[in-house]
């Protein structure tokens, strides 16, 4: 094996500020096991981590939950960020936010708003989300976000029951004013998994979506862009994870765990230091968490000898323990893991799957 280069700082955290959230999502990407508030970072702790991440070099943070708007300290939090000289990104359902306290987050020093929506219609929509009034409060946070002229980005979780509805969803995303579009088809991992037969699209749904998105690529050239997260059980080769796992970016839970990816908890073999025992940049650097599938020595067949191996970095690390139950195994989306035709197996089911959640609450 060739010497891995020096380990740059990480580009991105993602700061969980809270796992508090109005929204009952079947497809909610946190952990199954939840943090209470009394369990969360104070304001004090959260700064202090700010100024950690400026002094390591992360340049973007990504205020997320649950719901940041949870937290009476937001506003705070965004100024500690903003001073720490991270570029902050509020990722927000829009629920607990008014045209008044968004001007106040943006006076702190607020760059981006990423605002999720579950569908194009209110009924529907409402459905999904879990909450009774979602959609048009959403639709009028992105009136207020386009107000104050600050940049917006749309992420919409695609899954069977709204995928049909892509181009409408589009549509949708060029009316409120968005730059950007993150259309993400849902990953059954967590919570998901709980609801994986009322949400796995199925082929030909997947198909018809990734032709849209590339013609409104192509279409909206200049006015959107649109990242798109195709549908993992249809692949042939895997996503790369996280653009290499521990590489260029980071996440801190609300109780302060610092890990690679927001769904690493599944992967029970690592033991996830937390802020308030060690600095961040010493657990960037030389945790076994983060060292555990850095470069390429970790990998098993067929990864070891795959031509690949650089490109995808053996794929998802989390879905490998998730299927395989082991998290160095080749990721099942590749069609060269053995277990990747089980994993194709579990599409089969999807054209006469049923439609009912299992809906998320904080407290199960």
């Amino acid at each position: 094996m060739t010497e891995a280069p020096p380990l740059a700082p990480p580009m991105a955290m993602l700061a969980e500020l809270t796992h508090r959230c109005p929204l009952s999502c079947p497809y909610c990407s946190n952990p199954l096991e939840l943090t209470k508030r009394d369990a969360e970072l104070s304001t004090e702790e959260w700064c202090d981590t700010f100024r950690q991440a400026g002094d390591l070099g992360v340049l973007h943070v990504h205020l997320s939950g649950g719901e940041p708007a949870s937290r009476r300290d937001l506003e705070q939090l965004v100024a500690a960020a903003r001073d720490a000289g991270l570029y902050t990104n509020l990722i927000t359902s829009g629920i607990g936010l008014t045209a008044d306290r968004l001007k106040r987050l943006t006076d702190q020093g607020l760059d981006h708003v990423q605002l999720s929506i579950q569908g194009t219609e209110q009924e529907s929509a409402d459905r999904f989300g879990g909450y009774k009034g979602g959609h048009a409060r959403k639709m009028e946070v992105a009136q207020w976000i386009g107000d104050l002229g600050l940049p917006l980005t749309i992420n919409a979780v695609m899954h069977r029951q709204n995928i049909d509805r892509l181009e409408k969803t589009i549509e949708v995303a060029v009316s409120l004013g968005a730059r950007r579009l993150e259309v993400a088809t849902v990953q059954f991992q967590g919570w998901a998994a709980k609801n994986r037969g009322a949400l796995l699209p199925t082929r030909a749904q997947v198909e018809a979506a990734t032709r849209t998105v590339e013609d409104a690529r192509e279409r909206l050239a200049g006015t959107l862009v649109i990242d798109y997260v195709p549908a993992d059980y249809y692949a042939r080769f895997p996503k790369p994870c996280m653009g290499g796992w521990g590489k260029v970016g980071l996440v801190v839970t609300p109780s302060g765990e610092v890990k690679p990816c927001h769904a690493a908890d599944i992967i029970t073999t690592l033991k996830f230091q937390n802020l308030r025992d060690a600095p961040l940049a010493e657990i960037w650097h030389n945790s076994s968490a983060f060292n555990a599938f850095r470069g390429t020595d970790w990998m098993q067949e067929p990864c070891r000898s795959c031509e690949r191996r650089e490109l995808d970095f053996g794929g998802c690390r989390c879905q490998a323990m998730a299927i395989a139950g082991d998290a160095a195994a080749t990721d099942p989306a590749c069609e060269k893991s053995p277990l990747h035709a089980a994993l194709q197996d579990l599409t089969q089911s999807a054209e006469d799957a049923p439609t009912d959640f299992v809906y998320r609450t904080l407290g199960g």
